[in-house]
């Protein structure tokens, strides 16, 4: 009698918590459903959690109608959530999983709920135990699988082997061509084979950029012209390494300081002794002989500190004779720079013989900033060739002593690219110097703000000028290296450009007009309310090529790992005014998505000019926005931002405003709109259609609350860093959140091979095959990942055994 009384109040005390548990969770979406309701949401959250509630009741008081009633809830949760988003993994399993997880549970108690009654339970309740439990399983399974947000068409690139005569000679540039084709003509490596990469070598630079908010990361992708690998570090020391062992050759200890932006993205060669390319539509100027005996082949820099040096390619000594002992000053001409407002953060582009740099203006500090002038060098003097000051177009001298260049103007902080056919740079172009103010803007300003400007190397001349957000209120510049490539339209072949940009648009421009090759539609907008604001009445859209993470959101697109944290976004979001991708930013909460990172960002495209297809890789973060009306005298609120380098409060000094930003997050921590939150996307450029598209990255090396999950589920998170395609089939990444460098089938999208990172990394994958063993290596630097605090120094081959 004893044991049967011992069971039976385990067994109530099992049901009563059970039960209690269950109200509770009941309550608290209830409540939350209230709130959403009253902001015009839906009803499934209030109508639930009441259902849910009673049910939790009946089960405390051992009334079997309560395991009915939530088996109810549970199929009418499974209806609405098929309705409301589809059969599409991610959204399903957020809505489902837990409450999922509750009714295995129930459906567990629910023989003791019939005894306490005193009816006899059937085996129906465990069978209705075991479906559910599978199904958990098989959910909980799939969390590992990639689920692509486009399936494989069967349309992807396939495999040519490579000519002999057009095989890759050297990693020469930062793109790998002047146009930024980031495709290696190589193929040792491959499909078939890409399984067998081991470590070669490894190679540690001895500087590694400590974070603390404020934007220091390993950010390169390395040189490499013959036997030598190049690779500039954070503090932008230049260090030379053997091909084939990874030996240090020779270091130049630059040691540039700054207190934001530590980076060095990448360098540029030039070879004195080669020859170079004179188009007869606008002559390079011609080389001058070497004014010291040094130098023949030399490696240039751009600095945190806005210095332009020249390195001996051989030796690692200046350059003598390149402007003072081997270096510029970038600060000239530019009037008052204070620390940090001024900076390189992309690599100098050789333009036949002449090096073209451009430069990072801080954003939203205040209205009276650094211009945003480019400039050409020679390369073998550094003495300046020409000046584009996008506030004086026309004169393209440096400014007479007691002038600057023209304050605040739209800058140039992206990588560039170069066509020695036309001795062309095309620019990507930002804002002035208040991003997200117009107020101020002159007509200048709204001419070369968030464009792609076309400049003849030779002279700075304008050849032409394109832009892709008219008076940009949402700090979407131009943030990548243009990509050359030849376009095919109505039955031709077209000498074009084709970019990606931060609002996930991506445009295909002729070369030599500008003219979109793909449709683009202004589309009407909205204006905020903003006093003087000169808001533009419509903007650009890329309609006739792929938009990638760019989708209008609504509330059914809001997501969480629970239904709580799903909720409580779907709170945020429809408190919130949204009006699609150009919501003007205004003194309400507004929403911007894709946010100000992106989108594409600096990482860049890569190529398949053999079979005409680029490849995409984006990161899917929204940004809410909201204008502060002040008598704005002061500095920024939160530590780095009065170099918003990050988040947070912005001042906008001289302005009638400051501004407070976030990323649009869940509770968690988790980005608020449904998963992939970075993508890996193929586009056939014959068609402009997707091929496949796949999530990229894991939760492995972050989580919830930044919480480290160690699990590879493939839910595809942001992706910062750049791409590499290869004739061998492959594209190779590793600027994901976790640790690793991976390799797709180019054909399907496929991951075939990853390779686990001592810590993350956001630097650019390269490849190139020694000429004097033959054999072709991968190499990556990994200082880092964006959001993780593991830092290292790492220079890391990878070849077959």
């Amino acid at each position: 009698m004893k044991q049967s009384q011992r069971l039976s109040g385990i067994s109530t005390f099992i049901l009563v918590g059970l039960g209690v548990i269950i109200a509770l969770l009941g309550l608290a979406l209830a409540a939350g459903g209230v709130k959403l309701v009253s902001l015009g949401g839906s009803w499934y959250f209030l109508v639930g959690g009441l259902v849910m509630t009673l049910s939790g009741l009946l089960i405390a008081r051992r009334k079997p109608a309560g395991a009915w009633l939530f088996a109810a809830f549970l199929v009418g949760t499974a209806i609405w959530a098929v309705s409301d988003a589809g059969l599409v993994f991610w959204p399903v399993f957020s809505r489902l999983f837990m409450f999922s997880a509750v009714g295995l549970a129930v459906a567990l108690v629910y023989p003791m709920l019939k005894r306490a009654n005193g009816g006899v339970a059937g085996r129906g309740a465990y069978g209705v135990a075991a479906v559910l439990a599978a199904g958990l399983a098989v959910a909980a399974g799939n969390m590992f699988v990639a689920h692509p947000t486009v399936a494989p068409t069967g349309t992807g690139p396939g495999l040519t082997p490579v000519e002999p005569e057009k095989a890759q000679k050297d990693w020469a540039h930062y793109g790998n061509t002047e146009g930024g084709s980031r495709f290696a003509a190589l193929d040792q490596i491959n499909r078939s084979n890409v399984d067998k990469l081991k470590v070669a070598w490894i190679y540690h630079t001895g500087d590694i950029a400590e974070s603390d908010g404020n934007g220091a990361e390993d950010q390169l992708t390395p040189l490499q012209i013959g036997n030598k690998v190049f690779i500039c570090t954070p503090h932008n020391n230049l260090i030379a390494l053997d091909a084939d062992t990874g030996k240090e050759l020779w270091k130049n200890a630059i040691n540039a300081k700054s207190k934001v932006w530590q980076r060095c993205r990448g360098m540029a060669y030039f070879d004195a002794s080669a020859a170079v390319a004179k188009p007869a539509s606008s002559p390079v100027t011609e080389t001058p002989a070497a004014p010291a005996a040094n130098c023949t082949r030399r490696l240039l820099t751009n600095t945190i500190d806005a210095r332009l040096i020249a390195v001996d390619a051989d030796t690692g000594e200046f350059c003598q004779g390149f402007g003072n002992n081997g270096q510029v000053d970038l600060k000239a001409g530019l009037g008052d720079v204070p620390d940090s407002y001024y900076q390189l953060s992309s690599a100098p582009l050789m333009a036949g013989t002449t090096v073209v740099v451009g430069g990072r203006v801080a954003d939203n500090v205040q209205t009276d900033m650094p211009g945003g002038v480019i400039r050409g060098f020679d390369v073998m003097t550094g003495a300046m060739r020409w000046a584009f000051d996008p506030g004086n177009p026309q004169d393209k001298k440096a400014p007479a002593d007691g002038k600057t260049y023209v304050r605040s103007t739209p800058n140039s902080w992206a990588p560039m690219s170069y066509d020695p056919a036309t001795n062309t740079v095309f620019l990507p172009m930002g804002s002035s110097s208040t991003d997200i103010y117009g107020v101020e803007r002159n007509k200048l300003d709204h001419t070369y703000g968030a464009s792609i400007l076309a400049l003849d190397a030779n002279s700075g001349e304008e050849k032409w000028v394109y832009q892709t957000v008219h008076n940009d209120l949402w700090d979407f510049d131009l943030p990548m290296q243009p990509s050359l490539i030849d376009f095919t339209k109505d039955g031709k072949t077209v000498p074009a450009l084709v970019i990606g940009t931060k609002a996930g648009q991506i445009y295909v421009l002729d070369r030599a007009t500008g003219k979109p090759l793909t449709e683009v539609k202004e589309v009407p907008v909205k204006a905020s309310n903003i006093p003087n604001e000169p808001y533009s009445p419509t903007q650009p859209k890329s309609v006739g090529m792929p938009q990638i993470g760019a989708q209008h959101l609504t509330e059914s697109d809001m997501w969480g790992a629970t239904p709580y944290d799903q909720l409580l976004c779907r709170i945020d979001f429809k408190s919130m005014r949204y009006e699609g991708l150009y919501t003007a930013p205004g003194t309400d909460k507004s929403l911007s998505f894709p946010g100000s990172l992106g989108g594409m960002n600096w990482g860049s495209i890569s190529t398949d000019p053999v079979h005409g297809f680029i490849f995409v890789n984006d990161m899917r973060l929204g940004l809410w926005i909201q204008m502060i009306p002040s008598q704005n005298k002061g500095e920024a609120t939160s530590g780095g931002e009065a170099l918003n380098t990050g988040m947070g409060a912005v001042p906008l000094k001289g302005t009638p405003y400051a501004v407070n930003k976030n990323r649009f997050l869940s509770v968690a921590g988790i980005p608020c709109q449904a998963p992939p939150f970075g993508t890996l996307t193929a586009i056939d450029m014959k068609t402009q259609k997707v091929a496949w598209q796949v999530p990229v990255g894991t939760v492995e090396d972050t989580g919830p609350l930044g919480i480290r999950m160690h699990l590879p589920i493939k839910i595809g998170l942001p992706t910062l860093g750049g791409t590499l395609s290869t004739q061998g089939g492959l594209i190779f990444i590793a600027g994901t959140q976790d640790f690793y460098l991976r390799a797709y089938n180019s054909g399907n999208g496929e991951e075939i091979w990853k390779a686990r990172l001592p810590v993350g990394s956001q630097g650019g994958p390269m490849t190139y095959v020694s000429p004097k063993t033959g054999k072709q290596y991968v190499v990556i630097t990994a200082g880092g990942a964006r959001q993780s605090t593991d830092r290292g120094d790492y220079v890391m081959a990878y070849a077959l055994p």
